[in-house]
């Protein structure tokens, strides 16, 4: 009987563990799901057969490598600064390991040792990183097949709030882990455009966000997302001239949250003599920084007014950083409601020559989430790791090593399997 591991049962998990428990009776698998939170483990386990629950501190190396050493499959949903450990215990115990986060330098410096061992660590498997990568490769290497040379590629991702849910200033809900969404940006970003690299500094990334256009999704703004350099060899772009991976958001939200970083609010710096706190207190030098500005009454006002600029509401003792005190914050003003729906949008530009012609060629991804539980966010990073699990399992994928799902023998299967869930793409 196999074994599948999975590690974390927090929000993007629900649809992972939910698809593998529908697949375990079925494939007579046992799935063992840890997290240092029992309840949240064990709702997601009962009335399943072959699904078991685990508390898990990930401190307590014993009980990880006793759970990793029963285990066929390892599947990580646990943040990326516990993957290397993870990593390293899935190579004493000769286990397969995926996760959805991006690959570190260090873990990747575990490949030769991988590979050796006969063994698949799958990084960046869930919807960006994941989806994205796929259903970009898949794009390029049809183009390529045609003969075409790739002169631009931006790609664009956001998770967002569907329209019939949108019923605040800020046009967006939190649908995945809130200390990212506070975090986001924080290490700037480089890209590629028109033969030039452009690295953007944390102060600016929401500087200035540029508008696009979606079919049947609408109007958004982005910003630039982390390094795009560094993918340019890895999709074999190398004569590119444009390159760009960018977050979507609805229009304001970036220049509300430029002030937020560029006041301060994203630190991990504690606040000095402000007990007891109140989010008036909070947000006071938010307030001066808007009446210095005469942005009184704008949109960014509205929009900090709703997250409690004006309010007196106490702020949790414990939490002593403006970083912790934002997140608080927004995970109770831009939660999302039980039957809100979120909504994950993608879309990919390309243009290329072929025959002596410049050509154009885009496409694009809308997903609805169902509720508060079972999100798009959720089904766009759980179903890609569930598909590569199985085909580990199943033999299916047999490339070795420490890699990321540019392969078109890794994409294509995984691809074909998210079309029959709902998640495909259109073209223009």
């Amino acid at each position: 009987m196999k074994n599948i591991l999975i590690l974390g049962a927090g929000k993007s998990a629900t649809v992972l563990i939910d698809f593998l428990c529908t697949q375990a009776p079925i494939n007579n698998w046992q799935i063992h799901i840890a997290d240092q939170n029992y309840s949240a483990a064990k709702s997601k386990a009962e009335n399943h057969p072959n699904v078991f629950a685990f508390e898990l501190h990930i401190e307590n190396t014993d009980a990880l490598q006793d759970l990793i050493s029963k285990a066929d499959i390892v599947i990580s949903m646990l943040p990326p600064s516990f993957h290397f450990t993870i990593g390293k215990f899935c190579l004493v115990y000769r286990k397969h390991l995926i996760h959805a986060s991006y690959i570190s330098e260090e873990f990747q410096q575990l490949d030769k040792d991988v590979a050796a061992a006969g063994l698949s660590f799958i990084g960046e498997m869930g919807l960006d990183p994941g989806i994205d990568h796929m259903s970009a490769m898949e794009m390029i290497d049809s183009v390529k097949n045609c003969g075409g040379k790739i002169t631009s590629f931006i790609s664009h991702c956001g998770g967002l709030i569907a329209p019939e849910s949108d019923n605040n200033p800020w046009h967006y809900k939190i649908s995945w882990n809130p200390r990212n969404v506070v975090i986001a940006g924080k290490d700037g970003a480089q890209y590629l455009e028109n033969n030039l690299v452009k690295t953007i500094p944390y102060s600016q990334i929401f500087t200035n966000p540029r508008k696009v256009h979606i079919p049947k999704g609408g109007n958004f703004e982005w910003y630039p997302n982390r390094d795009s350099i560094s993918y340019i060899k890895k999709y074999n772009l190398e004569s590119i001239s444009t390159f760009i991976r960018t977050t979507l958001r609805y229009p304001d939200f970036c220049d509300a949250w430029n002030i937020l970083v560029n006041e301060g609010f994203t630190i991990d710096e504690p606040l000095i003599n402000l007990e007891p706190l109140t989010t008036k207190k909070f947000f006071q030098k938010l307030q001066i920084f808007l009446s210095k500005n005469n942005l009184e009454n704008t949109v960014v006002n509205k929009m900090f007014d709703f997250i409690g600029m004006n309010e007196n509401h106490l702020i949790p003792s414990d939490l002593t950083t403006y970083a912790s005190i934002l997140q608080h914050i927004i995970e109770v003003k831009l939660a999302l409601a039980p039957e809100d729906k979120d909504m994950v949008v993608m879309q990919h530009e390309l243009k290329f020559t072929l025959e002596g012609k410049e050509l154009s060629k885009n496409s694009s991804l809308i997903v609805k989430g169902i509720d508060q539980s079972h999100t798009a966010m959720a089904k766009t990073v759980g179903l890609p790791l569930a598909f590569a699990a199985i085909h580990l399992l199943n033999g299916n994928i047999s490339r070795k090593g420490v890699f990321i799902p540019i392969y078109e023998d890794v994409y294509k299967p995984i691809l074909q399997d998210l079309s029959k869930h709902g998640i495909v793409f259109y073209n223009e």
